[in-house]
């Protein structure tokens, strides 16, 4: 796990941290010494690793000047909670409080996982073998079946989205958001959107949808990979069309046969050698799931193109000084690429080969 100091304008009031862990039962003396580290992975929301009596949690809260819509971290200590009982792949949710005046922000306390994430960095260091990934994705696929076969309603989370009219809605609500943080003239962008409306799914499953789904939003209890003990991420779940689900994953899965430009746009363990392509994922997803899988080409556009919205409002606000965190300084240029990409299938008719 990248874990490092906490960045510069990103830190945590301490001392009010330790009375709310202590009001919380979660440690036993607010006197207690608080070592605060940052994780270093992910764009959105701000993870912290909090060491105190021998203990870890993981705080979670909103980025700095971030609006409320994706950030809302009540839903997300909702999502974990609810799914604790029913679940076995979430970590164990502690607390939530809305109280603005202890940090700053709403924010949450889950317990910390341990094991493997596998991060480009992380799959490159440890060098995995190619039969490995064979294994790995396969195990990544289970996973991802099992959480769209969950019994939402038993977990109590029927009222999480509305599934009806999910599709439609998406396809509008990410347009107005990508126009809305738009800094540069993206051609593109116009022609995915306006083809996105126009080819639409109208009937599909109704299921929880986590929306980042990848590689490193897991946790893999150890390197035999036969094993996925936590599922990470939860800010975007809701109800809604699994197969939107699976084209956002699709997004993300770069793959050894992309030009090399593909592959740094979107870096991903996925462009490592044993790791199928995204048409056989699409194929191993029917069979693990029994669902058909037409109008595949929307599915993998809209998923590309939602990376793309969220990579271009991160970009909007490092571009406007409300973060600066340097990794963030070429997101346009991903977004870029994630829309010109998305065309390119749209053109083709296809997932693979596309450049």
């Amino acid at each position: 796990m990248n874990i490092k100091p906490v960045r510069e304008g990103e830190e945590l009031n301490q001392i009010n941290l330790k009375k709310f862990l202590l009001e919380n039962n979660l440690i036993d003396d607010a006197e207690s010494q608080l070592q605060v580290e940052q994780f270093a992975n992910g764009f959105s929301n701000l993870t912290y690793l909090l060491n105190i009596e021998d203990k870890e949690y993981v705080l979670r809260r909103p980025p700095f000047a971030a609006p409320k819509r994706g950030h809302d971290m009540s839903r997300e200590y909702k999502v974990i909670s609810n799914l604790n009982s029913v679940f076995d792949k979430t970590p164990k949710a502690y607390t939530y409080t809305e109280n603005t005046d202890i940090i700053g922000a709403p924010f949450y306390i889950m317990s910390k996982v341990e094991g493997i994430i596998l991060t480009a960095k992380e799959a490159h260091k440890r060098q995995i073998p190619e039969n490995d990934f064979k294994t790995i994705s396969n195990t990544w696929l289970d996973t991802f079946v099992a959480f769209h076969a969950i019994d939402y309603k038993a977990a109590g989370l029927e009222n999480l989205g509305r599934p009806d009219g999910y599709v439609e809605r998406q396809v509008t609500n990410w347009s107005k958001q990508y126009l809305a943080a738009a800094t540069d003239d993206v051609p593109t962008a116009e022609k995915v959107m306006k083809w996105m409306a126009e080819n639409q799914p109208k009937s599909y499953d109704h299921t929880l949808i986590h929306n980042d789904f990848k590689y490193d939003n897991v946790v893999f209890k150890d390197n035999s990979w036969k094993e996925i003990i936590a599922i990470l991420d939860w800010e975007m779940c809701t109800l809604g069309d699994p197969l939107m689900d699976l084209g956002t994953s699709l997004g993300y899965w770069t793959t050894a046969a992309d030009p090399d430009f593909m592959k740094k746009g979107l870096q991903s363990p996925t462009v490592m050698k044993g790791n199928p392509l995204r048409s056989e994922i699409v194929q191993q997803y029917a069979t693990k799931s029994g669902r058909n899988i037409d109008n595949l080409v929307f599915y993998y556009a809209y998923g590309l193109f939602k990376i793309a919205v969220i990579a271009q409002q991160i970009y909007y606000r490092y571009k406007h000084g409300h973060t600066s965190d340097p990794k963030f300084a070429q997101l346009n240029k991903a977004a870029e690429l994630c829309c010109k990409t998305a065309w390119e299938a749209i053109q083709k008719k296809q997932i693979d080969n596309l450049f």
